[in-house]
């Protein structure tokens, strides 16, 4: 078992024609089962073409109802992308990845209203995507460097990730799925809602959790994991060193107002139990000590 996506998972690709998604659902078909996994693609107006050997589609509602795909990946261009979320929800996908980097807020904010009510889950957008080692990768993070296992990774850092990832592979844990979750400000999963998932993965054993500054959901988490969580998390926060009013990396990466500092998320995560350590080559080091108590 795994979070979010399995071998059996059927996957549309929205943008599949152009070069980013061209691109990497040539690469995605090729890892594990992709061949069966990607079963549809979508650009309006280019229905009737084949591309890497998945049928095309001019609407998701077109394609959904054609392959019974359940999960979307967007490669659609910032303008145009939280759109491709809104058709994707209305289709009833289940789960939506975004890969896009640079939308609106105004299009997330006014995506995310829309969702309300609605039992899609949405992961990005400005993320890497979502990969159950050795069943099926859904968006753009390199596939060789995981390993089949029972360590979750949640992360909002898509390079974060791949680290911690290449540590565990390293170490010989190997992982559940691995979720990048994406910086932007206005998003869809939260770190929250994946620990309670791994929480609940009777494959799943410890969890490993990347955040940064800014915002409060590494606080929240915490204080969730005081009280629920029953198996062993190491956390690391970046932006450390990052100064207060200054944006680093990710829109949601800014300090304000003296909340969403590294040593406010830190000190909150090692009072709830959790295992944080300053130095990110340690991150796979921890949880293999974590697993060993």
């Amino acid at each position: 078992m795994s979070i979010l996506i399995n071998k059996d998972s059927r996957v549309v690709t929205q943008g599949i024609t152009g070069k980013t998604g061209m691109f990497h659902t040539h690469h995605s078909i090729a890892y594990a089962n992709g061949e069966s996994c990607y079963v549809a693609g979508v650009t309006p107006k280019k229905g009737g073409q084949v591309v890497e050997g998945v049928p095309v589609y001019d609407s998701v509602a077109e394609a959904r109802a054609a392959t019974n795909c359940n999960v979307s990946v967007i490669y659609v261009p910032p303008p145009f992308a939280a759109a491709a979320i809104d058709e994707a929800v209305d289709a009833g996908i289940e789960v939506v990845i975004c890969i896009t980097e640079g939308i609106p807020v105004k299009d997330m904010v006014l995506t995310r209203d829309r969702m309300q009510g609605s039992s899609t889950i949405l992961i990005g957008p400005n993320c890497p995507g979502v990969i159950t080692p050795e069943e099926i990768k859904i968006g753009i993070m390199p596939g060789y460097i995981h390993r089949k296992g029972r360590i979750g990774v949640v992360s909002r850092s898509g390079t974060l990730t791949y680290e911690v990832v290449d540590q565990l592979t390293k170490l010989g844990l190997g992982q559940s799925t691995c979720v990048g979750i994406g910086g932007d400000p206005v998003n869809g999963l939260k770190h929250l809602d994946v620990l309670k998932m791994f929480n609940d993965d009777p494959d799943t054993d410890g969890v490993v959790m990347c955040g940064e500054i800014g915002g409060t959901d590494e606080e929240v988490c915490a204080a969730w994991i005081a009280d629920n969580m029953s198996k062993p998390v190491v956390g690391f926060i970046a932006g450390v060193t990052a100064p207060p009013g200054k944006r680093m990396g990710h829109a949601e990466a800014i300090i304000s107002g003296g909340k969403g500092t590294a040593d406010e998320k830190i000190g909150a995560l090692e009072a709830a139990g959790v295992s944080v350590t300053r130095n990110p080559s340690d991150m796979g080091k921890l949880m293999q000590e974590a697993m060993q108590k």
